[in-house]
């Protein structure tokens, strides 16, 4: 009985370690996001329990960045849930993605689950995924991992913001500066170049015909549809 109730253990430790690593480069990159993103909301009159608040609730980088930059230019409260809806739409992809790898999950469990997928933890956990050697386990402490190393950046940045000038640094192109990264990470073969120079160029110009930020998804939701057919043509 003991022996299986160490094994088990020892199991659930192995697991953690394991989730811990595949989750460090993100927790790594999220410090100085964090950072930058709580100084931005802290120069848009948020104090650090709100910003802390809305890192906890929202968990989305890039919707964070967009909802604090509307709220210092004084938009309403509908322009400013439509905008970020919009942005996170892509949710809805990275998440039928990983469904294809969760079929056997409890129904009850995947919601948690669900609230910790961001662009870094579903690029890290895809790939874990496909590699085969992985379960939600893991991925349970990708995503958590991540997401506390994100409130404490995001509240440590905006008790630090009193003491930061506004736009020192670099600080307002950080997010710009991530998703760079991230895309450069992806370019494993001329289709990933193909689809991503295809979305760049769409979402050109989308911008000067669409209002708001509906260009970025349609951009996205084309030239990924445009990827899969590049992909039974070009390896």
């Amino acid at each position: 009985m003991s022996t299986m109730a160490d094994k088990d253990g020892a199991n659930t430790r192995s697991e953690i370690m394991q989730g811990l690593i595949a989750a460090w480069p993100i927790c790594l990159g999220y410090i100085p996001l964090g950072l930058a993103f709580g100084v931005i909301a802290q120069k848009a009159g948020l104090y650090p329990l709100e910003i802390g608040f809305m890192s906890l609730l929202v968990f989305a980088g890039s919707s964070q960045f967009i909802a604090v930059s509307m709220l210092a230019s004084g938009a309403g409260a509908a322009s400013i849930i439509f905008a970020t809806f919009t942005v996170n739409l892509r949710h809805f992809l990275m998440s039928s993605s990983l469904a294809l790898h969760l079929g056997s999950v409890r129904k009850r469990i995947l919601p948690l689950f669900a609230y910790g997928v961001t662009d870094e933890s579903f690029a890290v956990n895809l790939s874990k995924f496909k590699s085969g050697d992985w379960d939600i386990r893991r991925g349970f402490v990708v995503n958590h991992a991540a997401n506390i190393t994100w409130i404490a950046s995001t509240v440590i940045g905006g008790y630090c913001g009193q003491f930061i000038p506004a736009k020192a640094f670099g600080i307002d192109y950080a997010l710009i500066a991530m998703f760079i990264g991230l895309l450069v990470f992806q370019f494993k073969g001329r289709k990933y170049v193909m689809t991503a120079g295809i979305a760049g160029a769409m979402a050109i110009v989308l911008s000067l015909i669409l209002p708001g930020n509906l260009y970025v998804v349609l951009a996205s939701i084309m030239a990924a549809t445009l990827g899969v057919l590049l992909t039974k043509r070009v390896k």
